[in-house]
């Protein structure tokens, strides 16, 4: 019987989401403030935390802050229960560390979805730790003490799980750290000042972001928004800085991302130069493709497809219907599918 502790200061929202709980299964452990739901939270090891924000005592911000700090209850799923519901308490919650954020009244199904969702996340998120991050070991060293030691910290970081268009970060934002994408997608983009966005970037699973930020030390220059549901680990920005000031293969590492990554940006910058827009949307669909395995489907809409290769939504509807039409992209809905990979590479300009 999974375990679930309720920290909540209203006795009548306490009580009732307790025995809602108790009759959905779940062995419920209830706390009045803040300050008895950290000591339950250490005594108990609960599978997940339902905590509200404005508490006497401890608010719930204290809370999550608390239990980040402790190795043995930062991984517990952690739900703000709250009527605050303005966009700036959630920005803080989630960045501090909380799992999802449920608005006070709450119907009893959102709030089983909800934590029927962030256990089994919690499930997935095991996988994760004990498995292996292909990208860094390809980038790195396998006996290198800087990258078992970056390893060794991602291992111990809470998993942050997006939902599809929730945004990671705003442009504009001091960066906490970097982060590493354990699945999903990432887009960052920026806004132009005629109001159009264009897209600066498109990361996948095993790649890292916000080095540049972290280094220069100054705020994010784009948005990261997820495009699908997304995992990532925070790394925190003092122990990623002390890591590079410890280990100089670590910061080697680091310089062949960062060298990557302004490479693809320049040859995109170059693409919207110089190429015609078949060429330009031709080069889209590859680099999209390559996060993928070769011949699967993958769903993008016409205008983030605009977004990344700087063209109208209307002209990228017309050159993918040319598309479809020369056998070179098969189309179902949104789902896109490259049917010629080596065509596409090889169009003229």
């Amino acid at each position: 019987m999974k375990t679930i502790l309720i920290i909540e200061d209203n006795e009548d929202i306490r009580e009732g989401t307790a025995e809602i709980l108790e009759l959905s299964g779940y062995q419920p452990i209830v706390a009045c403030n803040g300050r008895e739901g950290v000591e339950k939270a250490i005594a108990h090891k609960p599978d997940l935390i339902l905590c509200d924000i404005m508490m006497p005592e401890l608010d719930g911000y204290g809370v999550l802050y608390l239990l980040g700090r402790n190795p043995e209850t930062t991984d517990i799923p952690f739900i703000f229960l709250t009527a605050k519901a303005d966009r700036l308490d959630f920005r803080k919650g989630m960045e501090m560390g909380a799992d999802d954020y449920l608005t006070k009244p709450f119907l009893d199904m959102e709030l089983l979805s909800a934590i029927e969702s962030r256990l089994s996340k919690k499930e997935r998120q095991q996988a994760y730790k004990g498995g292996t991050l292909e990208h860094l070991q390809h980038i790195s060293s396998a006996n290198g003490k800087g990258m078992k030691a970056l390893r060794d910290m991602i291992a111990q970081r809470k998993v942050r799980h997006l939902k599809k268009k929730q945004v990671l970060y705003y442009a504009g934002d001091q960066p906490l750290g970097i982060y590493l994408i354990l699945e999903g997608t990432v887009k960052t983009s920026k806004i132009a000042d005629d109001g159009r966005e264009l897209t600066t970037g498109m990361y996948g699973a095993d790649e890292i972001l916000g080095i540049d930020s972290l280094l220069v030390n100054e705020p994010f220059s784009d948005t990261g928004e997820a495009l699908e549901p997304t995992s990532v680990c925070l790394l925190p920005k003092d122990e990623v800085i002390s890591l590079l000031n410890k280990y100089p293969d670590v910061g080697h590492q680091f310089l062949k991302i960062l060298s990557k990554d302004i490479h693809e940006k320049a040859q995109q910058l170059l693409e919207l130069a110089y190429n015609s827009v078949r060429k330009r949307l031709a080069q889209v669909l590859i680099r999209l493709a390559a996060q993928y395995e070769p011949g699967t489907a993958f769903r993008i809409s016409r205008e983030e497809l605009g977004s990344l290769a700087g063209m109208a939504t209307e002209t990228v509807s017309r050159t993918l219907t040319d598309f479809v039409e020369e056998g070179l992209v098969g189309k179902t809905g949104t789902a896109l599918q490259i049917l010629s990979p080596e065509r596409l590479q090889k169009m003229k300009n």
